[in-house]
């Protein structure tokens, strides 16, 4: 059962990291676009909420599915504990808990995936509304409403 400790240590550790940075990307990219977007180019409200919203699933999806795999990784942490104990026929409370502790880190980076990915999707969206809601009242001024 070395190969789920292996698993859990580079394959879902690696996979967390890896959402951590394509939202933290993503975010990036979005908050500098959002700075140099011009509403007056844009004639059609849908286009620039299409503009606006690029990407922003992707940050929502790793958001709500990190946890999930961080969850992954503690329950096959915790299976490979439980597998260590069955093999030596006996508890040693201190490998207990110490294949316990390494298990549930992996739930633990998965919230810290998880949470800023949720405030930079909030924050996005947020500033995306605002830019709408300024496109908006421009172009009711212009037309006289």
């Amino acid at each position: 059962m070395a190969y789920l400790s292996a698993l859990v240590d580079y394959g879902i550790m690696g996979l967390l990291v890896l959402m951590s940075v394509a939202a933290l990307a993503i975010a990036i990219e979005r908050f500098l676009s959002y700075r140099n977007i011009n509403g007056g180019k844009f004639h059609d409200k849908r286009a620039l909420e299409f503009e606006l919203t690029k990407r922003l699933h992707l940050i929502a999806t790793i958001a709500s599915n990190a946890p999930y795999v961080g969850l992954l990784g503690t329950v096959l942490g915790i299976m490979a504990t439980f597998y260590t104990m069955g093999l030596e026929g006996f508890a040693d409370t201190g490998k207990i808990m110490i294949g316990l502790s390494m298990a549930l880190k992996a739930t633990a980076v998965g919230l810290l995936v998880a949470i800023p990915s949720v405030v930079f999707y909030n924050l996005l969206l947020r500033r995306a509304k605002g830019i709408i809601l300024e496109w908006e009242l421009k172009h009711e001024r212009r037309e006289g409403v």
